[in-house]
């Protein structure tokens, strides 16, 4: 029996290379490992290859739109029951409705708030510190 701890490991994709490293410093003081995708073909490829324990993705993305992203994901076996946070600076009702029907489990309007954030990433993936 070992001691070590899982660390769990969350994607993060987003074009924007500013709100990435946001992200991702928020996400590694709460004691997260972090992946990181500028793009939904490149999130795919990760998400294949990686098998992340949450995905924090952005609908709006160049090459694969976010929608078609999860889309894919979700058609790798190994990610059908990975928690995927739709992210968008769009909150309208028809993204929320498209993004839940290609298989996102929560969504969140940008700019994000860090500790809601938080409380919803602890939720999936309940960390004990």
């Amino acid at each position: 029996m070992t001691n070590e701890k899982f660390t769990p490991t969350i994607m993060i994709v987003e074009d924007y290379e500013d709100t990435r490293l946001l992200l991702k410093q928020g996400l590694e003081l709460l004691g997260y490992s972090v992946l990181e995708a500028s793009n939904g073909q490149e999130a795919v490829d990760i998400a294949d290859r990686e098998h992340p324990d949450l995905i924090l993705m952005d609908l709006d993305l160049p090459i694969l739109d976010g929608i078609a992203a999860t889309q894919r994901i979700r058609q790798q076996s190994h990610m059908e029951g990975v928690p995927i946070v739709a992210v968008t600076a769009y909150p309208m009702s028809y993204s929320r409705v498209k993004a839940f029907a290609k298989g996102c489990n929560e969504y969140m309007s940008k700019p994000i708030d860090m500790s809601e954030l938080a409380k919803l990433v602890n939720r999936y993936l309940r960390v004990e510190s």
